[in-house]
């Protein structure tokens, strides 16, 4: 039978955070650069948190070039051909490869493409395993097959919603989730499927769940302006994906608004 939720869920929207007495006498002063250990892969990152959708009008590599002069991350989309890669890895993308993560399905042939573009490029340290829904068991296996082959690679992983999810996720291998079913501006999940989560309320339980485990959270989705990746922090993010508030300039694919 199906299970009714009857508490209230929160979006983005719905709050606003609450004002309190600050030492700062400018917002310009704030800096939100952390250092975090990855409880699987156990590498040490540090920088702005603050990652480029791995969208294929937004994961560029012109993008990951920008962003990394600012410490950000870039999920860097799916369709570049390895080749494409090993050209951008030894030219212009050389020094940044700390701030880039190579995204990938789970089908056999994207575990193919993935293990030739590590091969290809051996300085790439992060990898997005990325699905509309993570809750399947094929996907949590292609985690663990991922752990297992790349030890020390970290692995950012989802998109799920809620803490049994994301404690089977950091079990199962991965360091970084992605939290965030249908809160997206181009995202048709909800519409098509009738699945989704109020995204305040999946980061702040999916937080909860991961920094227990000595795990992280990326909150992926439903930021239109900058408050509401303040409130995405707020919650307990650890990062903020951005697809739409990113898209639309000229080192995006794509259309540039005129």
């Amino acid at each position: 039978m199906p299970h009714l939720e009857t508490e209230m869920k929160l979006d983005f929207k719905d709050v606003l955070i609450r004002p309190k007495r600050s030492a700062l006498s400018s917002r310009a002063q704030v800096s939100i650069e952390r250092e975090f250990i990855f409880p699987n892969s156990k590498q040490v990152w540090s920088g702005t948190p603050i990652i480029a959708a791995n969208m294929d009008t937004v994961g560029t590599f012109e993008v990951a070039e920008v962003l990394a002069k600012r410490k950000c991350i870039t999920a860097i989309h799916k369709h570049y051909s390895v080749e494409q890669w090993k050209n951008w890895a030894e030219g212009p993308g050389k020094e940044i490869l700390g701030f880039v993560a190579v995204s990938t399905g789970i089908l056999e042939k994207d575990m193919e493409k993935l293990a030739q573009i590590i091969k290809a490029v051996p300085g790439i340290n992060m990898v997005c395993i990325d699905v509309a829904n993570g809750y399947s068991e094929a996907f949590v296996q292609c985690i663990r097959e991922v752990r297992k082959t790349y030890p020390k690679v970290t692995i950012m992983a989802g998109n799920v919603v809620t803490k049994e999810m994301t404690e089977e996720l950091i079990f199962s291998g991965a360091d970084v989730i992605k939290v965030g079913i249908g809160p997206g501006s181009v995202c048709t999940t909800r519409k098509q499927t009738g699945v989704g989560y109020p995204q305040l309320s999946a980061v702040l339980e999916c937080a909860d769940a991961a920094h227990g485990l000595g795990g992280r959270i990326v909150s992926d989705g439903g930021c239109t302006c900058p408050g509401d990746v303040c409130k995405a922090f707020g919650a307990g993010a650890d990062f903020v994906m951005l697809g739409g508030m990113l898209a639309g300039h000229e080192e995006c694919a794509g259309e540039v608004p005129s």
